[in-house]
């Protein structure tokens, strides 16, 4: 049978703003959201078997045969009898896991809007919204893969621009444990702004931040060295980390900057994971 591939694309936080801590024990926050031609490839095959086959290779696969969003996403289906069919998939990773870029949540993400575009399964809104917060509170992102503006749990506002920023991904060995980070958030941001198209423009964005950054550095203080090293190159507009990290990220707003910002982190952080990717 057919072999498909679905391309999983990262995401990154161009800013992240905690609000304030929900008695749920959640944190309420406000982040602008993008998306790299940077992914994993996701490959699906419709198979005559009892059960699903997912296998996770390449360079950030480790343990994901044991637990990974994709085989969270298919048991939801078929104990909900979505779906009566199986299927083999098997997941190259190219995105790091702990890196802030979602790659899992992405991964589930994507394979569901495929099963939906393809007409394999039909959900109404409650259903989708259901088994995307099941999964992760980022899942939802990536059913529309568009420049987004997240307000709350519930209310994610898309936009149709057209982003031309050059970014460099720069990760330590390290990864970042989301629930520490927010566990020591102390300081809260104030819901001021007033929200529309342009905080995508970097007039904006190199004066918004991510509240994350700042425990986030306390735990793992590589992650305020890198930072540094990144805000000295030459040409650079903004850089801050994505996410809960434990991804810097660097913003250009042409190539050659970008790929010069490159060769100055491969020289100085041999040891970190390094690339140059695009928005789309």
């Amino acid at each position: 049978m057919k072999k498909n591939l679905i391309k999983s694309y990262a995401k990154i936080n161009l800013s992240l703003n905690v609000l304030r801590k929900e008695k749920t024990g959640f944190h309420k926050i406000q982040s602008i959201i993008s998306f790299l031609n940077f992914y994993d490839e996701i490959y699906i095959q419709r198979i005559n078997k009892k059960k699903h086959l997912v296998k996770f290779i390449g360079p950030f696969s480790k343990n994901l045969n044991k637990k990974n969003t994709i085989s969270q996403l298919l048991h939801i289906l078929d104990k909900k009898k979505f779906l009566n069919k199986k299927y083999k998939i098997q997941v190259k990773k190219n995105v790091p896991q702990q890196s802030g870029l979602g790659g899992g949540s992405m991964n589930a993400a994507f394979l569901l809007n495929y099963f939906l575009k393809k007409k394999k399964i039909q959900l109404s809104k409650k259903e989708i919204f259901y088994i995307c917060n099941q999964i992760g509170s980022d899942v939802l992102l990536g059913l529309d893969r568009k420049n987004s503006i997240i307000l709350n749990k519930k209310t994610i506002k898309k936009y149709n621009i057209k982003m031309a920023l050059f970014a460099l991904l720069v990760k330590p060995k390290i990864g970042c444990s989301t629930k520490e980070i927010y566990r020591r958030v102390k300081y809260f941001s104030k819901n001021r702004i007033k929200i529309s198209s342009k905080m995508f423009k970097i007039q904006f964005l190199k004066y918004a931040q991510n509240d994350l950054e700042i425990p986030a550095f306390k735990l793992y203080p590589v992650l305020r060295k890198l930072k540094i090293f990144l805000s000295n190159i030459n040409q650079v507009k903004f850089v801050r980390m994505t996410g809960s990290g434990s991804t810097i990220v660097a913003y250009f707003s042409n190539k050659k900057s970008a790929i010069n910002g490159l060769k100055l982190i491969k020289k100085k952080f041999k040891n970190h994971w390094s690339i140059v990717s695009k928005t789309i």
